[in-house]
């Protein structure tokens, strides 16, 4: 069993800003696999077999802040080890248009990574970064993550998610050292 963790915060507000590419992508991803959601561990869940793997996709509902009590929770009960659950995240470290795949690695100042390693007490756990770039000098860190893409970002951000859903099947299917050495 795999589990596929896209982060964001809940609600209208939120939708498109930068913060929720993990639930942007998670969104098509399930779509497309035409999987339906429903409420449980704290989000969203949906469920089903891409590439003869059984998959759990979740859209924690925690906010970022508090990702891991709701991934923690996922976890543990489904009994799914490092190697098998990829968490899928805005950094604020890549520009936009640039993605990154990494099989461990510190929480890079992201509060929700954050949070996940301190619930599940450790670093060594799939993740994919998706650029969304710094803030400019008169924006400050949380105004910049929760402010929406300009039109020509969407135009970028649209490339990048079809990226990064290739990324993510590659993933599932095992092949993440390939995927990382394709994407990265």
């Amino acid at each position: 069993m795999k589990a596929v963790i896209g982060l964001g915060n809940p609600g209208i507000k939120y939708s498109q800003t930068k913060h929720n590419v993990g639930f942007r992508l998670l969104d098509t991803i399930v779509k497309e696999a035409g999987y339906p959601y429903r409420d449980d561990f704290r989000g969203k869940v949906a469920e089903g077999r891409l590439n003869d793997k059984r998959v759990i996709f979740l859209k924690p509902y925690t906010y970022m802040n508090l990702s891991g009590l709701a991934v923690n929770q996922l976890i543990n009960y489904y009994k799914i080890s490092n190697d098998d659950f990829l968490i899928i995240h805005d950094d604020m470290d890549l520009p936009l248009g640039k993605l990154r795949l990494r099989s461990k690695g510190s929480s890079g100042g992201h509060n929700g990574l954050k949070s996940i390693i301190g619930e599940l007490g450790t670093q060594e756990f799939w993740r994919l970064k998706i650029g969304v770039g710094r803030p400019k000098e008169d924006l400050d860190v949380t105004n910049h993550v929760l402010s929406s893409f300009k039109k020509e970002e969407e135009i970028i951000l649209s490339e990048v998610l079809s990226a990064a859903y290739k990324i993510v099947l590659l993933w599932i299917e095992g092949r993440g050292m390939e995927a990382m050495n394709t994407f990265n």
